[in-house]
């Protein structure tokens, strides 16, 4: 089965990384960090991949953390997903993000609202 890991936003940034933070009740023990990011139209997010043992865990990012997103592109951040027991690096966000915002933009595959929501926050 596959988890879903919510976003509500970034718990802290500073000059060189970010932090989206999860529950203590989230273990990371042995997640790997694929380096790959999907787009959930439907939903309106940006969906990082973990894995664990050859299963899945979706890390989603909706609109309303979009202008977070926005601050850690342009301070090209490196991105971190944990809590006050462990952290791991989201690797290749940054380039997994930028080529799905450019990818979306004019791109009506991805549905209008998508592609509005896009277009006006990046």
């Amino acid at each position: 089965m596959r988890k879903k890991i919510m976003i509500n936003g970034f718990a802290s940034m500073s000059d060189n990384e970010c932090l989206l933070q999860v529950g203590p009740e989230i273990n990371l023990d042995g997640i790997i960090a694929t380096g790959q990011m999907l787009v959930d139209s439907d939903e309106c997010a940006f969906v990082y991949l973990l894995e664990k043992e050859q299963d899945y865990t979706y890390v989603i990012i909706q609109e309303p953390v979009w202008t977070d997103l926005k601050r850690v592109l342009a301070g090209n951040l490196r991105v971190f997903l944990g809590n006050e027991e462990e952290r791991i690096e989201l690797v290749n966000f940054l380039d997994e993000l930028a080529y799905l915002i450019e990818n979306i933009k004019g791109n009506s595959n991805y549905g209008e609202i998508m592609v509005a929501k896009v277009e006006e926050i990046f």
